[in-house]
């Protein structure tokens, strides 16, 4: 039967057998086997001939307590986060957390691979979307229900530096989009020369049929682009989920306010989603710009190309006068 030996192993199991059954010196047996005597002294006192596993126990010698790791992989498998921003998270909390030690935390407890987490509705193929210099702006609209009222939030985020704007409304009226890209235009530092948005009624004529259209009106919203000069272009009708990357930010500020908190009234909603837009713009990094916050973005676009911009960005950061 074949033996399965330690890659630099220099005995044979017979030969163990054989130190460990001999009477002699551990100097004799070592001349005679050409080993290191500590290699006899080694056989000698085990009481199987077989290699024992190489390294440390599962868990030995880790900086991180069972209650550290318990509230890693509780984060990991509620928030779905990255590593990186895993790591930002819980280093306030765990003060020993570092890079590596985390991963191999992740890896014991099979957590380390985000797609055996997600769903099976989410785990499909996505495409990267083109790379676009900032001013491409994704705008869409999330029902979000509050008790038995019914609000509707809009959001804005930008294609290159992933910055975002936001606002609750009690309706989605056309006259309340155009409301809201005036009030995301003047929020922008940058210029805005592309909109996406879906084919809701609150954005474009797209959805009626042409003997419905007004001939003789524009569109709030479209009339405003045109005003400004922005391109406005529009998902394939019944097509939404092309405009994938608001619909991922809507799904991920629900998830993080309505989805996880009770509100007892709308004042207290709109508090949350202020502070967490600030969160989200100023603190949180990003993988897909590079671990910056989408700040910091704006802030490295700006210094390469501020033809771009319609201000200085730096007078975004708050401080004692804002």
């Amino acid at each position: 039967m074949g033996q399965i030996l330690h890659g630099t192993a220099k005995t044979t199991h017979a030969i163990r057998a054989e130190i460990q059954a001999s009477t002699e010196s551990i100097a004799t047996l070592a001349q005679r086997y050409h080993v290191n005597p500590k290699t006899i002294l080694k056989w000698r006192h085990r009481e199987s001939v077989e290699d024992q596993p190489c390294g440390s126990k599962p868990g030995q010698g880790s900086v991180l307590t069972a209650a550290d790791e318990a509230v890693i992989v509780g984060a990991r498998t509620k928030t779905l986060l990255p590593l990186d921003d895993l790591l930002d998270a819980l280093q306030p909390l765990i003060p020993a957390l570092t890079r590596s030690n985390l991963h191999r935390c992740l890896q014991r407890h099979n957590v380390s691979r985000l797609s055996d987490l997600l769903p099976p509705e989410e785990k499909a193929k996505t495409k990267s979307f083109k790379d676009y210099e900032p001013g491409f702006l994704h705008i869409d609209t999330a029902q979000i229900n509050l008790g038995k009222d019914k609000f509707y939030l809009f959001v804005a985020i930008d294609r290159a530096t992933r910055y975002v704007y936001l606002e609750l409304h009690d309706n989605k009226r056309m006259d309340t989009a155009a409301t809201f890209l005036d009030n995301t235009l003047a929020q922008c530092p940058f210029k805005v020369t592309k909109i996406l948005t879906d084919n809701g009624i609150e954005f474009s004529y797209n959805p009626l049929p042409e003997n419905k259209k007004p001939k003789d009106k524009a569109h709030p919203f479209v009339a405003l682009c045109e005003a400004r000069g922005i391109e406005h272009r529009t998902t394939l009708v019944r097509h939404p989920w092309t405009n994938g990357m608001v619909e991922a930010m809507n799904k991920k500020i629900k998830d993080n306010t309505t989805k996880r908190f009770h509100y007892d009234d709308v004042g207290q909603l709109m508090a949350h989603l202020y502070h967490y837009l600030m969160n989200y713009n100023f603190n949180l990094k990003l993988r897909a710009i590079g671990r910056k916050t989408p700040f910091d973005a704006v802030l490295k676009w700006y210094d390469e190309k501020p033809e771009l911009f319609a201000i200085n960005p730096r007078q975004l950061i708050l401080g004692l006068n804002n």
